[in-house]
């Protein structure tokens, strides 16, 4: 697979990503090799590719390619973001004790308390957007620290220099969720990071039509070991779902500029709204990790959290009131989501955890899309209206029963 030329800009190489591919017929759009197997000329050795499981000429480009815009000796694509979190914490033995941000997102959650009571692997969860609380939950037998930065869905900024540190003087890998951002607004290799994963239905994607996912290595050591790991478990990404992917990574430089351009404009119009408690958005200056986003990411992202005032009816008001805003549980897709994290992306994560990490019923969350800014507003004060509306008339029964229980 040829590799992407370094002297061209970012926008350039994923143009291009994929073009050198078939060496048949000289096709411009990569190819589709759906197919489970591969001739061998002869039985003295085995070809580059001989079965899909293991190896992919379309898989193989967009790993290439994802590789590149990471900065990472080289990546396994897998089925779904759940199996590349479930591929790297397989190279960790029995007993191994991993620390994890006490926020991320809650199918890695659940996955890592599934090992954890089965005794697979030990697990500690603390809030890193202090360091020390990394340096004091360090153990004989930790072996890495999982980090989502911004956290999903509170939004909450890691340093990752700092982190990267403890963990290059404590010799456990740095492990690092990079989905919320892209490799284009962040690159966790940079600050030490051995392993960064993806979902790539995500914004890699864009267009909510394909689930994937990503395991990006620093080294080739580690490279060889992720796709030992993932080729063992059968989780490698099949042909078609890899060129989905790559086709829409083509487009990721445009769409992430419109995503971050609506994204501000939408946390700046809920910060002003009298039915907002609290916006989560690191791009406003508001936000208490907003200096250490911009010391360490090129963008902000297009994800918005909110924390709305109003009780449960309120809130199923605002998140069914939406026309603009589809109620779904996903992000990074050119169409705008708005969900309720506490019972759906993070229905999973136990209770207690959620309440630790501060996922109240009340943390709206959007993934805020390429659509024109002012419907996503419109949309959103209608819906807050109808909550407000909601809220106004509780208010006043609440009150007009308390009269009549006096009288």
């Amino acid at each position: 697979m040829a590799s992407p030329n370094p002297s061209l800009h970012t926008q350039t190489r994923l143009t291009l990503a994929g073009q050198q591919t078939d060496g048949a017929y000289k096709s411009v759009s990569l190819p589709i090799y759906q197919t489970a197997i591969f001739r061998f000329d002869d039985t003295d050795g085995k070809p580059q590719y001989d079965y899909s499981r293991s190896g992919n000429p379309t898989r193989a480009a967009l790993e290439t390619t994802i590789a590149d815009l990471e900065g990472g000796a080289g990546a396994v694509c897998v089925a779904s973001g759940m199996a590349a979190v479930a591929t790297v914490l397989a190279l960790y033995e029995v007993g191994s004790h991993i620390v994890c941000s006490h926020d991320c997102y809650g199918g890695t959650e659940r996955l890592l308390t599934w090992y954890k009571n089965q005794g697979k692997l030990d697990v500690t969860y603390a809030d890193l957007t202090d360091p020390l609380n990394l340096a004091l939950s360090l153990r004989p037998e930790t072996k890495a620290v999982w980090v989502e930065t911004p956290s999903n869905p509170l939004l909450r900024i890691i340093d990752l220099q700092k982190v990267g540190e403890i963990a290059r003087d404590a010799k456990i890998d740095f492990i690092v969720d990079n989905t919320f951002l892209s490799p284009l607004l962040q690159r966790p290799i940079d600050f030490g990071a051995n392993f960064v994963v993806h979902s790539t239905t995500k914004y890699l994607n864009g267009h909510s039509d394909v689930v994937g996912g990503v395991v990006v290595a620093k080294t080739e050591e580690e490279h060889q070991r992720a796709h030992f790991a993932a080729n063992a478990t059968g989780a490698t990404s099949a042909p078609f779902d890899s060129w989905l992917v790559l086709r829409g990574l083509k487009t990721l430089p445009i769409r992430l500029r419109q995503h971050q351009e609506n994204a501000l404009t939408v946390a700046r119009y809920l910060e002003s709204h009298s039915g907002v408690k609290k916006v989560f958005y690191p791009g406003l200056e508001s936000h208490e990790g907003h200096e250490l986003a911009k010391s360490q990411q090129t963008g902000f992202g297009g994800m918005v959290s909110f924390e709305v005032n109003g009780d449960t009816a309120a809130i199923r008001a605002l998140l069914t009131s939406t026309k603009v805003f589809t109620l779904a549980e996903s992000l990074g897709g050119v169409e705008s989501l708005i969900e309720q994290p506490a019972t759906m992306s993070h229905a999973s994560m136990r209770a207690e955890a959620r309440e630790e990490a501060g996922i109240t019923p009340n943390v709206i969350r959007l993934s805020v899309g390429i659509e024109h800014v002012d419907d996503l507003i419109a949309d959103l004060e209608q819906a807050l209206d109808v909550a407000l509306e909601v809220t106004r008339c509780s208010t006043l029964k609440h009150k007009s029963l308390a009269t009549t229980n006096h009288v």
